[in-house]
């Protein structure tokens, strides 16, 4: 808790030095094995942005992934939810889940889905990035960078939403700051 304090502080700290660039603070939760979040909700409402990722518990039967999944849709603080899969290209396959129950969810609690640049995850595929567009989901494609010179993954992930059928006015972080601002505060 004192971390995300101090680095809310540095945060505002920079909005003032860099007044003309709008900067967001957020962070990505765990899901629980229950589907209970790792930060409590007088965390999250003081975050721009919140992301949630199951990290543990992959061998959970489909119907328990997907109830994490659809707990974590339906906390009003949850923006995304990264990696739905859990897909690793030559480590893991994607865990079993119910998309289409957790896109009915998604698409009623406004939570996007995230399209993984990364390259050993790429998940979302195209296959279920056309599918969320079908339910009137939408995504986000993200670096899951873990330094600068990770960015450039960030081409990874448009092709994906390419293959998808994906145009700008599906994907979240294309929208311009005050709709996209007005998209994560309703």
């Amino acid at each position: 808790r004192m971390q995300l304090k101090a680095k809310m502080k540095e945060i505002e700290r920079i909005r003032r030095k860099y007044g003309d660039i709008k900067i967001l603070f957020g962070t990505e939760v765990d899901i629980g094995s229950d589907g209970a979040l790792d930060y409590p909700d007088d965390i999250l409402k003081e975050m721009d942005l919140v992301i949630g990722a199951i990290h543990s518990g992959f061998k959970q039967s489909r119907q328990r992934l997907t109830r994490r999944i659809i707990k974590a849709c339906q906390n009003k603080y949850v923006n995304i939810i990264a990696h739905p899969t859990g897909r690793l290209w030559g480590v893991r396959e994607p865990y079993e889940i119910e998309l289409e129950e957790i896109l009915k969810v998604a698409r009623e609690t406004h939570t996007a889905l995230e399209i993984n640049s990364f390259p050993q995850r790429l998940d979302l595929n195209d296959i279920n990035c056309r599918t969320a567009k079908d339910f009137g989901v939408k995504l986000t494609i993200n670096t899951d960078a873990h330094s600068a010179d990770q960015l450039e993954m960030m081409k990874f992930g448009v092709s994906v939403a390419r293959r998808g059928w994906l145009e700008k006015t599906d994907i979240l972080n294309t929208l311009p700051f005050k709709k996209l601002n007005s998209v994560l505060t309703s």
